[in-house]
């Protein structure tokens, strides 16, 4: 069975992130599972840990309700495709890794003509090629069954909820900064910026 969003919530995404493309659609599918396994953060506290910076993690913004501003979507920069839930009320959870052989014969063309457009030296008819070949891998994704799509393991302990932190003025440039972004430099509070133009150890 492929997959099983409305309409109404593909174009929501769609509109959101601005266009449609196939790092949409991986988050599209990881959307879609965390919510038939956990359900919507309006039903229950959710979190949700992201392993990369790509156009999926818009999809998850939308459709599970974890977002950067509420503070339960959290961004590691470990360049994975993959994407960790987290229930809180009951400690249900999955991680989400995508699967290499759900790129498919389109996925594998796709993303090499994509390095050669992005590179400056694809010919025009290259580059008509990969349009029609990012669209085949998005309608494939969409094709696939959810276990098809990603393998699901264990992962890592759930995160710590947010905290409120006081603020402290950076002594160099004068900045509110959060008390954890600080970062003490001769005797002085520094914010991060300050820090790394004074710091000579890099």
């Amino acid at each position: 069975m492929g997959c099983a969003l409305t309409k109404e919530q593909l174009d929501r995404a769609v509109a959101f992130h601005g266009h449609e493309c196939p790092g949409l659609t991986i988050g599209l599918r990881a959307a879609e599972l965390c919510l038939r396994e956990l359900g919507h953060n309006e039903e229950n506290r959710l979190v949700a840990v992201v392993e990369t910076d790509m156009c999926g993690v818009d999809a998850i913004q939308v459709l599970t309700g974890c977002t950067y501003g509420k503070g339960n979507l959290i961004h590691r920069d470990l360049g994975k495709m993959a994407f960790s839930f987290y229930r809180r009320k009951d400690g249900a959870c999955f991680r989400a890794v995508l699967r290499p052989e759900s790129h498919g014969a389109a996925g594998v063309e796709a993303r090499a003509l994509m390095r050669k457009v992005f590179s400056g030296k694809a010919t025009r008819q290259e580059e008509e090629r990969c349009d029609a070949m990012r669209e085949r891998y998005r309608e494939h994704l969409l094709s696939l069954d959810l276990s098809d799509v990603f393998s699901l393991s264990e992962p890592p302990p759930l995160p710590r909820d947010a905290a409120i932190l006081d603020s402290l003025t950076c002594e160099c440039c004068g900045e509110s900064t959060m008390e954890s972004r600080t970062r003490r430099f001769d005797g002085k509070i520094l914010c991060i910026p300050c820090f790394e133009a004074v710091e000579q150890k890099r």
